[in-house]
């Protein structure tokens, strides 16, 4: 008996004993599913984060190609506007009153009348059934009745919905012809070379360069007919438009992304040429457009509005401005071109560091050639004290010229009036090495100076053995009298430049206004190019 009990007790132990190990090996793996479940969790949460990283990155070099092809992005666009695209289609209500269309269905007789009689009411209910068929046809007509007033009543209210949505059909076609004559009449202007009509066309074409994000887009523009110039001033992206960080990674141990700073070098090299390539894509947008030839010169004037870290006031510094031509421009492949390269080919300033704000002088102040600026000036001429150019003797604009070029550092040494009413003068520039004999023409014209003024400065340039050529005019200058001047020692200023130039180095605050009747002097008067 003790052994058999000996023998059950050890049984137990050792089913117990079992008991325990399934246990520790369930308790085991449950504690492994729980592991795995964990790394794979981790290892899903750090592919996300990776993942994440990795979209950062490709935001970046997104941006970053984005800023380095603005030039190249433009040259498979069609910049020119078509009128017609600028035609609204008229805005045509709907009709909301289709249930009125459709007519109600009128009462049957069958609906009213009673059932006919059978069994014994065939011979004892004659005069009931037959009071039941009265009352029948009463009911019908009544409803008949009924039926009839409804329908007069939809067929009018439908003929006053179908006026009111004609007139409203009407009154949309006839906003819509207004519209597309407004259009028309644009498109004439445009062509018959209004300076108003051709500043809003190019102001579409500029507004419709599609750029990234962060940039302006505002800008300025003049149109100066006599010489067919378009003036630009550009607002030109911030600094911060180029990405301060190179590059993301993430830090598995510290569950962080950390950023890699880009050097300031490259962010100063990238902006340099963001500023370089909106100088030529605004051109390029500007000639490409003007199929009908209304621009001959372009110039533009790439400005920053900011604070000055020094002083904390508002500047506006020009960091990038050119004048050039069509025939100029035309001869560039735009595609091939370095940005900043480009632009020294055709005698841009540009700034020496655009990200610290280095200002360059406008080849042409645009305030100083605003038509719309002038215009309105003009309106106020009874109170305006300014000096008017052309109401100056022969003697007091001599005055006038020899004063500024003195004030702009030239040894004015002979000074003799033109043949043409304007003036002659033979200076020096004391400079060494930049120095020499200087020869100044200046002319008091309301048309476009003709090219043969600039060949006869070019003549006495070389008559005189000058270093250098000065051609000033009260008006302004065609493409072939630039083109003549490319590549010489001989520089052009218009109306709008002696205007700047005498306020900012003599304190003269001028203006031109030809008297009613002015013709201008022998030998170039009238030229048009």
């Amino acid at each position: 008996m003790q052994r058999e009990m000996a023998r059950a007790e050890a049984a137990r132990a050792r089913e117990q004993a079992r008991a325990r190990r399934e246990a520790e090996r369930a308790r085991a793996a449950y504690a492994r599913g729980l592991a795995a479940e964990e790394k794979e969790r981790k290892r899903l949460y750090v592919e996300s984060r990776a993942a994440d990283v990795e979209v950062m990155n490709e935001e970046l070099d997104s941006r970053m190609k984005a800023l380095d092809d603005l030039l190249r992005d433009t040259l498979g666009v069609d910049d020119h506007l078509d009128f017609e695209t600028l035609k609204q289609p008229p805005r045509l209500p709907g009709w909301r009153f289709s249930e009125l269309e459709r007519a109600a269905h009128p009462p049957r007789p069958e609906q009213f009348a009673p059932p006919s009689p059978s069994g014994l009411n065939k011979v004892f209910g004659k005069t009931k059934h037959q009071k039941a068929v009265e009352a029948g046809n009463t009911a019908y007509a009544a409803a008949l009745t009924a039926h009839q007033g409804q329908e007069r009543s939809r067929l009018a209210e439908l003929d006053r919905r179908q006026k009111d949505y004609a007139a409203a059909v009407r009154d949309a076609e006839a906003k819509a012809a207004a519209q597309h004559a407004e259009v028309d009449a644009f498109r004439r202007d445009f062509e018959g070379g209004d300076p108003e009509a051709v500043i809003n066309y190019f102001e579409l074409i500029l507004q419709a360069s599609d750029y990234p994000e962060g940039f302006p887009q505002s800008f300025k523009l003049a149109y100066v007919p006599e010489s067919r110039q378009a003036v630009v001033e550009y607002e030109l992206p911030p600094v911060d438009v180029v990405p301060a960080v190179k590059g993301y990674r993430y830090v598995k141990s510290t569950d962080k992304v950390n950023e890699t700073a880009r050097p300031a070098s490259q962010v100063r090299a990238t902006y340099a040429s963001v500023v370089a390539q909106i100088a030529l894509r605004t051109v390029h947008e500007l000639f490409e457009a003007d199929r009908g030839r209304h621009l001959d010169v372009v110039v533009l004037n790439g400005v920053l509005h900011t604070i000055d870290p020094g002083s904390g006031r508002p500047i506006k510094p020009c960091l990038v401005t050119l004048r050039t031509t069509r025939d100029t421009f035309g001869e560039l492949d735009l595609g091939r071109v370095e940005p900043l390269a480009c632009l020294k080919h055709l005698s841009a300033g540009v700034s020496k560091s655009p990200a610290e704000l280095v200002p360059v002088r406008p080849v042409l102040e645009f305030d100083m050639v605003d038509p719309r600026f002038v215009a309105e000036s003009d309106a106020l001429a009874l109170l305006d004290q300014r000096t008017n150019l052309m109401d100056l003797s022969p003697g007091e604009f001599e005055s006038l010229i020899q004063n500024l070029f003195a004030k702009m550092g030239l040894d004015t040494k002979q000074t003799r009036a033109s043949r043409d009413g304007g003036v002659d003068c033979v200076a020096w520039d004391q400079r060494p090495i930049f120095g020499g004999k200087v020869v100044i023409q200046a002319k008091r014209y309301r048309h476009t100076v003709g090219v043969s003024a600039v060949r006869d400065l070019f003549g006495t340039l070389q008559n005189e053995g000058a270093s250098k050529g000065i051609l000033v005019t009260t008006s302004g200058y065609g493409q072939a009298s630039f083109d003549f001047a490319k590549n010489k020692p001989i520089e052009l200023i218009d109306g709008a430049n002696l205007l700047y130039l005498l306020e900012e180095h003599t304190g003269t605050a001028a203006k031109i206004v030809p008297p009613e009747g002015w013709k201008d002097p022998l030998p170039d008067s009238p030229v048009h190019e």
